[in-house]
């Protein structure tokens, strides 16, 4: 589970924050839930680019397949990626509240925490996918990391800042897509990419990935508004005690569930439905409020029922990040012709399978997870982090955590 440190310097006193963990389980396979597409569609990373990954149409086709796709995209596409942003807000506040009970200057060492952070993300992009999250977040972390030093006043108008300046991005690639003539149908990610995953060796896609790094890492740049205001939305939450077992937590989270899923379930259905000129809305604009929704339903759901399969989430959650790059690498592994080259012998045969194998690696992810903390208190990654960060510091501290909100 989630610790934080209550007590003094020297005094082990912590309480546990179950909800986080579940939530940061939910949102390691939600995550998995949009990225499995790109590992399945031909020209992979390289197609999301070009084009290749657009969704199909259920009003035109309303075929099992067709809806059965288009109801799993649609729940996962930028919300889970949204939920996760916001916990690592979540847990860099948790980061903040214990340097200052232990009366240690901030950001103080955190800086050599965010650049191993980016250190993982370049070899997260490097050599596995290309759509690594780690790397914005480290770059936004030192931002917002400062701003915890400063006043609430000052946090507040940074993250409205932020949200309104991503807002109105969004709304000028909106209206640019909806005033582009038509060009038919999208180009694709053409023959040389789709052969590069399909036929093409391990070191040619790392060789791909490092010509294309530009065009492969805007996304972090493209969305860093909306970055810096679910961080500080984050911070503002914990602070808010959204994820306490109490009273107040509790009326915070039906309050999030009513808010984000009310309004924004609607809304993201009819950008999803007004086609691919509404995709950066839905997917960048839309999808952080149902994301919110998102929590507030899973921590009601917490609150009120024995959830089967909440302590198996708990323990993704605990070792999200090794989770997080391992769902990936086995991905890669099943699905390039360097592997088992499931992409390219399956490609054409409907949605089922690609579903399936995100069930598969899902399951996966659970049973290991839960083994491997049977007999270790943090996951492979998280201990490799620990001790090349405790190193330089003093180890052993409670109340630390990780990249992703864990316990280093």
């Amino acid at each position: 589970m989630a610790h934080t440190t209550l007590a003094a310097p020297g005094v082990t006193a912590t309480t546990r924050l179950p909800l986080l963990d579940v939530l940061r389980g939910a949102a390691i396979l939600g995550t998995l839930m949009t990225n499995v597409w790109i590992f399945a569609a031909p020209g992979s990373e390289w197609g999301v680019l070009r084009g290749g990954l657009a969704a199909p149409d259920p009003v035109a086709d309303p075929s099992a397949a067709n809806i059965a796709e288009s109801v799993f995209r649609f729940l996962a596409d930028g919300k889970f990626l949204s939920l996760l942003t916001i916990l690592f807000g979540v847990g860099l506040a948790l980061q903040y509240d214990s340097a200052a009970r232990r009366g240690e200057p901030w950001p103080g060492r955190y800086p050599r925490r965010a650049a191993f952070l980016f250190l993982e993300g370049t070899v997260h992009f490097v050599l596995v996918f290309a759509w690594d999250v780690l790397m914005g977040y480290a770059v936004t972390a030192l931002l917002v990391a400062r701003l915890l030093a400063r006043s609430e006043k000052v946090r507040r108008a940074a993250m409205w800042t932020a949200g309104g300046l991503h807002l109105a991005l969004i709304g000028l690639v909106t209206l640019g897509d909806l005033a582009r003539p038509e060009s038919g149908p999208p180009a694709g990610p053409g023959p040389a990419a789709v052969r590069l995953y399909a036929e093409g060796g391990y070191l040619d896609q790392i060789a791909f990935r490092l010509g294309h790094a530009p065009a492969l890492r805007i996304e972090p740049v493209f969305s860093f508004g909306l970055l810096v205001f679910l961080f500080l939305l984050g911070v503002r939450l914990q602070r808010a005690g959204a994820f306490a077992a109490s009273a107040d937590g509790r009326r915070i989270r039906v309050r999030m569930a009513r808010w984000g899923l009310g309004l924004g379930l609607p809304l993201g259905a009819a950008a999803a439905l007004g086609g691919p000129d509404f995709f950066a809305l839905g997917r960048y604009g839309i999808a952080p409020l149902i994301a919110v929704g998102y929590i507030g339903l899973i921590g009601c759901a917490l609150d009120r029922f024995r959830i089967p399969g909440a302590g198996a989430l708990g323990s993704v959650g605990r070792t999200a990040l090794s989770c997080y790059v391992g769902q990936n690498l086995l991905c890669m592994l099943l699905c390039y012709g360097m592997g088992l080259g499931l992409a390219d012998r399956l490609g054409g045969s409907g949605p089922w399978w690609v579903m399936g194998l995100w069930a598969g690696v899902g399951l996966v992810l659970v049973a290991a997870s839960r083994l491997w903390l049977r007999r270790f208190e943090r996951g492979p990654l998280e201990a490799v982090q620990h001790r090349a960060l405790s190193s330089r510091g003093r180890p052993g501290r409670p109340g630390r955590r990780g990249p992703l909100g864990t316990r280093p």
